[in-house]
């Protein structure tokens, strides 16, 4: 069953891909006071996405395997990003 903020999260998702990205820039980018808008917490609960800590970079927000998976099987096929290694435990969002 599709669900209506697909394709945002389809948008959120590839723009992660491309490479990682601070929590604070994805929240400044994708930030809404919309109650029903809900496309990084839905990114987030679907497990399409982390947040990580890591060492030198602070919060770091990366495409998890789900979410590349998701991005495929919509046709959005996205060169895995290289992970940053020194990732030390992952953030609660």
């Amino acid at each position: 069953m599709p669900h209506d903020l697909d394709p945002l999260i389809l948008d959120l998702l590839e723009w992660i891909a491309r490479e990682p990205r601070s929590y604070a820039d994805v929240l400044d980018a994708w930030r809404t006071s919309c109650p029903r808008l809900t496309v990084w917490e839905d990114c987030i609960d679907r497990g399409f996405a982390t947040r990580m800590h890591v060492a030198g970079h602070g919060s770091v927000v990366q495409v998890t395997a789900a979410g590349l998976s998701f991005l495929q099987r919509h046709g959005r096929v996205m060169p895995r990003t290289p992970a940053l290694t020194t990732a030390t435990s992952p953030v609660a969002s």
